[in-house]
């Protein structure tokens, strides 16, 4: 936009060039031709879009002439139209300097902008005042009202409507004490169901097969809930929370033993897989990766697949959550150090006759 009048002015200075040797009965003529040819575009034409650099053209080229001669030029526009263009030339021009670039206070600066908003998201329980306050102890000097109109322009809602306790906040503030269990099934070769009953950790993500059977009665899965407690205290893992689903093959003494010990069981919602979706996304991998790819002939060769399988998943199958580690293996430090070999010898481990592969740099 900026170059197009520059463009235009040129082009304009080229036309008149062209006709300085022209003489007056060619001028006439050919200005008699763009008359008529303007009158049969305005007959089509409602109302002509004109630009900016359009309007300072055509303002800069008439403004020398009288107003008389306005109305014997045929304009597509009018001649009040003109000056009004020439008016706003002139006050851009002279005003440009004068004027501020944006009237009223400056706006604050974005850093402070962003912290408000943070102390917002991470304390859902302050208000505008008490981000006012925090922002006093960092040594930051805004007005009350500037945190509240950056919390408003942004649609964040005042603190006694967002101070509530989500599902999600809820598991990310209290991962290091869930547990999470859940029942799946699955057919051996001879068409027999087995139940297969599994926890997991939302902290570390390690997972603990506990048993799989084709009957699982209350005595059963009453006896893993003792081995589960006693694997943890072993492991010197507390846990203050088990999330479980409603399944009727959770009896009564299940949650008592649990309560006894201090561990308090959180139901799900009916029909509402997502409360205890990360026990869910494991029962997934676990079908992906070994039931699925994996002919059961009884209970004794579930069991032997379930101990391979869960060794494998805590001690080497990496995980988004703890940035590519295992739950039982940190990562090793990087081989992209100056000095270090640029030559790599990994060896490849296969477990269950190759349905899982591990890799290892050769000793």
């Amino acid at each position: 936009m900026l170059l197009r009048l520059p463009y235009q002015a040129l082009t304009s200075v080229f036309a008149l060039v062209r006709l300085l040797p022209m003489s007056d009965h060619d001028k006439d003529a050919e200005i008699l031709a763009l008359r008529h040819q303007l009158a049969v575009l305005q007959r089509q034409i409602d109302k002509p879009k004109l630009t900016w650099p359009d309007r300072a053209l055509i303002a800069a080229l008439l403004y020398r002439l009288p107003r008389v001669h306005f109305r014997r030029l045929h304009l597509i526009v009018s001649p009040d139209t003109v000056l009004r263009w020439h008016r706003e030339l002139l006050r851009r021009r002279h005003g440009k300097a004068s004027r501020p670039k944006r009237p009223g206070r400056p706006r604050t600066i974005r850093s402070i902008r962003t912290l408000v908003l943070r102390l917002a998201e991470e304390n859902p329980s302050w208000g505008y005042r008490r981000i006012h306050g925090e922002l006093a102890a960092l040594g930051i000097k805004v007005a009350a009202a500037t945190v509240w109109n950056i919390l408003n322009d942004h649609g964040i809602n005042p603190a006694p409507e967002r101070d509530h306790t989500t599902w999600a906040t809820f598991l990310r503030s209290q991962a290091q004490a869930i547990l999470a269990a859940d029942f799946f099934e699955t057919k051996t070769l001879t068409g027999a169901t087995l139940y297969v009953f599994a926890v997991i950790e939302h902290a570390t993500r390690r997972v603990r097969i506990l048993g799989a059977t084709a009957h699982p009665t209350a005595d059963w899965v009453t006896q893993l809930a003792r081995n589960m407690v006693m694997d943890l205290h072993d492991a010197g893992t507390k846990v203050k929370f088990l999330i479980r689903d409603r399944d009727a093959r959770y009896p009564a003494p299940f949650d008592a033993f649990l309560q006894a010990e201090g561990i308090e069981v959180v139901q799900t919602g009916v029909r509402m897989p997502r409360m205890n979706a990360i026990m869910e996304r494991w029962v997934r991998t676990c079908r992906a990766e070994l039931l699925d790819r994996t002919l059961v002939w009884n209970q004794a060769h579930l069991l032997h697949a379930l101990r391979e399988y869960e060794q494998f998943y805590n001690g080497h199958r990496p995980h988004r959550t703890l940035q590519g580690a295992a739950p039982l293996r940190p990562l090793p430090e990087p081989i992209t150090e100056p000095g270090q070999p640029t030559h790599l010898n990994v060896r490849r481990h296969d477990h269950l006759g190759g349905i899982l592969h591990e890799y290892q740099h050769a000793a």
